[in-house]
């Protein structure tokens, strides 16, 4: 059986007449940077969202970054986060010479804590990145709140969330900026990288526009230091037909979630927690092993069965980061705990109840040896 983690061929083949359409319109058009498809494609994620601005980049990562540009982050500042997540994350904090600053999560969603905020704040914190872990919302009320009391900017990262809702809303339309990523893997993957910054503040989308522009707003005339961040008229279109069928993805993922929680209920597995705020659109299925999880990766390695870790290494403990920030082991209790418990297990639209059941029967054997 040839399982995949996530099955980008597979999907391929399902949209391949429409995909290599748009791909060979882009070919014929010969207009390979900022082409139609780049503006049709920014118009259809506004339209998606319901934001008034969605500027397309080059990655997830540059999302990121440009949006710190634009709230102006410089050394010697302080941005909150959480030490739960992929590096881009504080990758992009510390590049700019300002200071990650941690919370710990919540153990079941794997998400920020929003009532540990509060105490991390100091003089010199300028912004909240709050991160939608695995495809599930983080509680951004009163992250949110917390951010206004304090005139701080919320900044969500959602690379891993497109499509996902908090309170019946849209994730990337209730702070100030939010950032998304096209990497294939994600639940909208382009056939490359990928990313967007969204807002709904025409000033700050301007802003941001310029800065992945070199700064500019007009050939040769540069009004911010600025980087070059764009994304490919070719992702681009591909992108536009993939988003018809993101909704439709979404749900098979969050069906093929259940179907898996329903057959892992056993000792020393914990499955993912669906919070009442959010909807969860699984980017990856989570499972927590109580003990034994690298027994068990090496078991399902043996079974051609992928998994994955994610994150094996909590930001705080990675070794570019410890001196950025100056924090130990043991300084987040729940994050570590989780890096040793957590295993993800294939997820994507396509995964069949065959190889569904094969995976589930091979974590049961492991688990009653």
């Amino acid at each position: 059986m040839n399982i995949q983690m996530v099955d980008v061929k597979r999907q391929y083949q399902r949209y391949k007449t429409e995909i290599d359409a748009a791909v060979m319109e882009v070919m014929a058009s010969g207009q390979f940077i900022n082409g139609p498809a780049v503006h049709k494609f920014s118009e259809d994620i506004q339209n998606y969202l319901g934001v008034k601005a969605a500027i397309p980049c080059a990655s997830g990562t540059d999302a990121l970054q440009l949006a710190l540009m634009a709230m102006d982050i410089v050394p010697g500042d302080e941005v909150i986060t959480t030490p739960f997540t992929f590096v881009a994350t504080a990758e992009t904090i510390a590049i700019l010479g300002a200071k990650p600053v941690y919370v710990d999560i919540d153990d079941k969603t794997f998400n920020i804590r929003p009532d540990l905020i509060k105490e991390a704040i100091t003089s010199r914190t300028k912004a909240i990145i709050p991160v939608h872990l695995y495809g599930q919302s983080a509680d951004l009320d009163p992250i949110i709140e917390v951010a206004c009391d304090n005139n701080l900017a919320v900044i969500e990262d959602a690379a891993q969330a497109l499509g996902e809702k908090y309170k019946g809303k849209p994730v990337c339309t209730m702070s100030l900026l939010s950032c998304i990523s096209f990497f294939p893997s994600k639940n909208l993957g382009a056939f490359g990288d990928g990313g967007m910054v969204t807002t709904n503040n025409e000033n700050l989308a301007e802003k941001v526009r310029q800065i992945a522009n070199h700064g500019s707003s007009e050939r040769y005339y540069h009004n911010f230091l600025g980087v070059n961040s764009r994304l490919d008229t070719i992702q681009a279109a591909i992108l536009r037909v993939k988003l018809k069928h993101l909704d439709e993805w979404n749900q098979a993922r969050h069906e093929n979630a259940i179907y898996y929680s329903e057959n892992l209920q056993m000792p020393g597995i914990i499955t993912p927690f669906i919070a009442d705020f959010a909807n969860h659109i699984f980017h990856q299925y989570t499972i927590q092993v109580e003990s034994n999880r690298n027994e068990l990766q090496k078991y399902l390695n043996g079974k051609k069965i992928p998994n994955a870790i994610y994150y094996p290494i909590p930001l705080h403990l990675q070794k570019a980061y410890r001196e950025v920030s100056g924090y130990r082991e043991g300084d987040f209790p729940v994050s570590e705990k989780m890096a040793e418990r957590v295993i993800s297990l294939p997820m994507h639209p396509d995964l069949t109840r065959e190889e569904q059941d094969y995976i589930i029967e091979a974590v049961r054997e492991f688990m009653q040896q």
